[in-house]
């Protein structure tokens, strides 16, 4: 990547500064966890059974835990490592229920957490080719996050994405008896065909119709696919999700009571009923009548 400030019209490189530890890698991503990442910091240096795990988080969208660990150089297994400690997250459960309680002052049950969403982030300033095709499987709940600091304070961060003909791990994974085996069976990757699996095709000609509309508000904007419903993402942020039906799609919007605007009075307050999605408003759409202006409602959620 290269990066440039621009010095009337003249374009000037900015150099790559390196971090010079990895705790310097993991201080500043834990003060901005939340903006980068949109999860919940619950604790740095959390130590079970002799293992330390630099960063425990949890994510609201998912109700799971999230392992992160730092890495400088490129001289370890991601699959190797991030197995271990996905297997010791499933196999200590009231472990990391304990840290949560204790640390954020709240209550949390053990059937409060979707532990089949449970994965493991690892960030660095850079991934060699073994480490990102070792792990560009769609099912394996391992995420490559790379880091890079630029003079001027420049700081990128870019997730490094599967490909999206990623092969399914359990392809080339027979040993039912092995490590990466059990944590298969107990972590399931949600992806758009999970949800998109025994629709018609006129409702999966719909979804994609919204979907294209709704990344088109904006370059940034991601999709998030989760157990219930795929959620629409800006920064890392969900600012609206979706809930494929047999006919139709339901569309939540990522607002507050009383902070949209909808004079065509399209979207219903669940404000005070139970739902999937994030937000107090509910559209269901079983056509594209309405897109243009379902956009400008869901374009508000974007730019709260």
């Amino acid at each position: 990547m290269l990066l440039f400030t621009n010095s009337k019209n003249s374009l000037l490189e900015l150099k790559e500064n390196s971090f010079k530890l990895e705790k310097d890698i993991q201080v500043l991503f834990e003060k901005n966890l939340c903006s980068i990442t949109g999860l919940h910091f619950v604790k740095s240096e959390f130590t079970i059974k002799s293992n330390r795990i630099d960063t425990l988080a949890f994510d609201e969208d998912s109700k799971s835990f999230v392992i992160i660990e730092y890495k400088k150089s490129q001289n370890y297994s991601v699959v190797d490592q991030g197995v271990s400690y996905l297997n010791l997250m499933l196999e200590y459960k009231a472990e990391f229920i304990v840290e949560y309680n204790e640390s954020q002052k709240k209550s949390l049950k053990r059937s409060d957490v979707d532990w089949s969403q449970s994965k493991i982030i690892f960030v660095s300033p850079s991934f060699n080719d073994f480490q990102k095709q070792s792990s560009n499987f769609k099912d394996l709940a391992i995420e490559l996050w790379e880091i890079k600091k630029f003079e001027n304070d420049v700081v990128v961060i870019n997730p490094v994405k599967k490909s999206k003909s990623a092969p399914s791990i359990k392809q080339v994974q027979k040993n039912d008896s092995s490590e990466i085996s059990k944590v298969i069976q107990q972590t399931k990757v949600y992806s758009e065909e999970d949800h998109l699996v025994g629709k018609s095709d006129d409702t999966v000609e719909l979804y994609e119709t919204y979907k294209s509309a709704i990344l088109n508000l904006q370059n940034d904007l991601d999709i998030k696919p989760k157990k219930l419903e795929i959620g629409f993402t800006s920064k890392n942020k969900i600012f609206s999700d979706v809930c494929i039906q047999k006919n139709g799609l339901k569309f939540f919007i990522n607002l507050k009571k009383g902070k949209l605007d909808d004079p065509k009075k399209i979207a219903r307050d669940v404000s005070s009923v139970g739902h999937w999605g994030n937000g107090d408003y509910e559209i269901i759409v079983e056509d594209t009548k309405n897109l243009e202006y379902i956009m400008s409602l869901i374009k508000q959620a974007i730019e709260k």
